[in-house]
């Protein structure tokens, strides 16, 4: 029983939030084969600081996959792809919203993952979807390794019908939400600023993430 709870452990695929927020966005996910990030909005050095705060190296990451243009989910992936080699995944209008920001990359490394696709990386499965939110065409992804799923969907204005069929019966969820509506009502950003924040190509509230997840 203890030798198969190591073997288990050995083969599960691990998660690390390195940072969520306005100030940047990174998540780490290792199987046994692959060792990627979704999104990296953070410089390079932050992010290979807080790689290697959890025991591990850059020089390891792979691939990583872009959500939308937005600066805290795409800010250090031109500065990694060409550092590290990375693959870089996106849809064909984040590359292109996103081009003046990460600069040139290696086309090799350059790779359209369209949305409502699904993405094979050896031990790792990696599905596209759509969301509302103010970008290009923003996307977020559900990961699989054998028979366990990881959903991480970020800057969404309201969860759809479609979006909460797909993410059903996953074993973990990654799901931003970021304000509360009265305190976000009374508090000093301006109108516009809250006008977006709440719409429906702006971001989760935190009880509208939570009702997302006992759906």
């Amino acid at each position: 029983m203890a030798e198969e709870k190591r073997q288990s452990a050995a083969d599960a695929m691990k998660i690390s939030i390195l940072a969520s927020g306005s100030t940047g966005n990174v998540t780490y996910i290792e199987t046994p084969q692959h060792k990627v990030l979704v999104d990296a909005g953070l410089s390079g050095i932050r992010i290979e600081r807080l790689m290697n705060s959890i025991g591990r190296t850059l020089k390891d990451v792979d691939s990583i996959f872009v959500s939308h243009e937005h600066s805290d989910h795409c800010k250090g992936v031109g500065v990694l792809a060409r550092r590290y080699g990375m693959d870089v995944y996106a849809n064909a209008k984040t590359w292109a919203a996103m081009a003046h920001k990460v600069g040139e990359i290696p086309v090799a490394q350059k790779h359209i993952f369209a949305t409502d696709e699904t993405l094979s990386l050896g031990d790792l499965d990696v599905e596209s979807f759509g969301v509302s939110h103010d970008a290009a065409d923003p996307q977020f992804y559900a990961l699989h390794h054998n028979d366990r799923s990881l959903v991480v969907l970020t800057d969404t204005g309201y969860v759809s019908d479609y979006v909460a069929g797909t993410i059903q019966n996953a074993d973990a969820y990654l799901v931003e939400c970021n304000h509360d509506p009265e305190m976000l009502r009374m508090g000093p950003y301006p109108w516009s600023l809250k006008q977006r924040i709440i719409g429906d190509t702006g971001h989760l509230s935190n009880a509208e993430g939570a009702d997302a997840l006992m759906q």
